[in-house]
């Protein structure tokens, strides 16, 4: 029986939830299977997968064809690498224990690396933050700007008004007590 390593969509319409399972290659692609070895769910950032590490390396060594979807997913897992290093003991290249020192280093500097990019995507995330609390304030001062010119020339104007009421008034006051006095 030829056996792939392939993808079994699960999930409502529009977010897609994928089951990694190894199945016959005449078997239908949400069909019948042989086994479930993990989960890849893309709707996440990044890409959650939920691998049995273990089992995916014993099909990767039995024969099965993965997929090219599911061949990265296992390459970035590290399944591939540890298929390499495993071949290597087998031929006298190496001992098992140098094997699992070299896989583990992989792992940390990969692990390393996804850190430094979480980290600058999130330092990214902060000064874009930053950047637009600050543009904010800058178009609230300018507003406040406006407002307050506005309430100037309000507050200027009815002082005007007012001082020209009481011009008019004062004008008008003296008028009245001029005959008054004659």
């Amino acid at each position: 029986m030829a056996t792939k390593i392939r993808l079994q969509r699960g999930g409502r319409k529009g977010y897609a939830f994928y089951s990694i399972v190894i199945a016959d290659v005449r078997a239908p692609r949400d069909g019948k299977f042989t086994e479930k070895i993990g989960t890849y769910n893309p709707n996440t950032n990044p890409a959650t997968v939920d691998l049995n590490f273990e089992r995916a390396l014993y099909w990767v060594e039995t024969g099965a064809q993965p997929t090219d979807t599911v061949r990265n997913i296992l390459s970035r897992e590290g399944v591939y690498l540890m298929k390499h290093l495993r071949g290597g003991v087998k031929k006298g290249a190496f001992d098992e224990a140098t094997c699992q020192k070299k896989f583990d280093a992989w792992k940390a500097d990969k692990q390393n690396g996804l850190n430094k990019i979480a980290e600058a995507e999130a330092k990214a995330k902060k000064e874009a933050a930053a950047e637009a609390l600050k543009a904010e304030k800058a178009v609230n001062e300018a507003i406040a700007k406006k407002v307050a010119d506005k309430k100037a020339a309000e507050a200027a104007a009815k002082a005007e008004a007012e001082a020209a009421a009481a011009a008019e008034a004062a004008a008008e006051t003296p008028a009245e007590e001029a005959p008054a006095e004659a």
